[in-house]
């Protein structure tokens, strides 16, 4: 089965029927599932110990996997079957997901125990991803409509973690917290069910005449792509230091709505579906809005504005101010990705996605760990979760501003010719 059609219509039904469709309805569920983890893993967190550098520990447990494995894994995911990998993950994901309500029942789950299924989680999550980096230009007809595709992937995405934490809040109070993750272990079933239907080829043929190296080989010829190529090797570095700034914004969103808003366990929920609706309407406005802005207004701009409006969060104590606020910096941050993304799409061989999006994860998620751990030191050492947030917000807005100077305030002049604007 192709998702390859011509016309007017075929351009139109793409998005919705065939492969395409199959793809994007079981990731929907999937992350539906996935929003219930997210809401529910920093609450319990927050439950068992009430520090906020556990919680940073949290988040760094969910990145150090890219740091040890993931030039690896990403050399891998191009030599293999990436659909069958895909499906072999889910139920990976999901199995891991269970143990802690396993743990639980039991009576033997620690915050320790969390740590560790976030830290399996998300090395499994590294060859997912990957693998689905690389299979999103299989199943849309052309270059051109990625920013589309990848925008309407996360729309419907962010859909579904509208309603997850609403739901997830709802259930905390009918069910113990942890119990909340077999809802994401179910969802990840649903996902390897739906790629099992799909007909489409994860994987484009290796170009004539190359042959299968030693992984190692594989992985220094991504690495010497990415950062022997300007506009890669600048994303990568910029989304470091963001990354390493802005860590603490997410990691600490829990104890921000509990210290600063004075927030309930549902109005903790409310927030993070906010930021989906945040997400929803970017990631929807995503293609329309780049094909009227070059990547330097359209992505780098966005992120300025993401860094303006952290700044203003920090000074904000009413919770119903702060609803809107988050669900900006949540849609603009995110509106930032699916620009990038798509342009790595464009610009990459597909024999080289898998590595090249690993490659990219380690060089510009390395810094989360460590941003995230530091946000806690400083929020401990002072106190002010909001004075965190303040300097997080002017920080990020400088960083994106200074790298519209380089390369990315130029990045179409470095897509192949057959994808250039006309």
């Amino acid at each position: 089965m192709s998702v390859m059609t011509t016309g007017t219509e075929g351009r139109r039904g793409w998005l919705l029927s065939g492969d395409f469709g199959l793809f994007w309805l079981g990731q929907t569920i999937s992350n539906l599932g996935s929003s219930f983890t997210l809401f529910a893993l920093p609450l319990l967190v927050f439950k068992l110990t009430g520090s906020p550098l556990t919680l940073g520990v949290t988040m760094a447990m969910e990145f150090v996997p890219y740091l040890l494995f993931g030039l690896v894994i990403g050399a891998w995911v191009d030599r293999v079957d990436r659909k069958r990998l895909m499906i072999a993950t889910d139920l990976g994901r999901a199995a891991v997901v269970a143990v802690i309500p396993l743990l639980d029942a039991t009576g033997h789950l620690s915050v320790g125990w969390v740590y560790a299924v976030a830290f399996c989680h998300a090395t499994l999550t590294i060859a997912f991803d990957a693998g689905q980096f690389a299979a999103i230009p299989s199943l849309v007809p052309s270059g051109d409509d990625l920013v589309t595709a990848n925008g309407r992937v996360q729309a419907s995405y962010s859909g579904a973690q509208i309603a997850g934490p609403l739901l997830a809040g709802l259930l905390v109070s009918v069910m113990p917290v942890q119990d909340v993750l077999l809802f994401d272990a179910a969802s990840f079933l649903v996902s390897a069910g739906t790629l099992l239907l799909i007909g489409t080829s994860f994987n484009a043929p290796r170009p004539d005449g190359e042959e299968r190296r030693a992984i190692r080989h594989e992985v220094v010829e991504g690495l010497r792509y990415v950062l022997g190529h300007p506009v890669l090797r600048n994303i990568s570095a910029m989304m470091a230091l963001v990354n390493f700034v802005g860590a603490t914004t997410f990691a600490q969103l829990v104890l921000f709505a509990k210290r600063q808003l004075e927030a309930s366990d549902a109005q903790v929920g409310l927030l993070y579906a906010a930021g989906s609706v945040g997400i929803v309407l970017l990631s929807l406005a995503a293609g329309p809005l780049r094909r009227r802005l070059s990547f330097s207004r359209a992505a780098l701009g966005a992120l300025v504005c993401d860094g303006v409006l952290t700044l203003v969060l920090a000074g904000v104590h009413w919770y119903w101010l702060a609803v809107p606020l988050w669900a900006a910096i949540s849609g603009l941050g995110l509106f930032f990705n699916i620009n990038t993304t798509s342009l790595r799409q464009q610009i990459v061989p597909n024999h080289l996605l898998g590595r090249v999006i690993s490659i990219a994860g380690v060089l510009a998620w390395s810094a989360i760990p460590l941003g995230a751990l530091a946000g806690g030191w400083a929020i401990d050492r002072t106190g002010s979760v909001a004075l965190v947030y303040g300097v997080i917000g002017a920080t990020v807005a400088v960083i994106a501003a200074a790298f519209a100077l380089g390369p990315l305030g130029h990045a179409e002049r470095y897509l192949p010719a057959e994808e250039a604007p006309g």
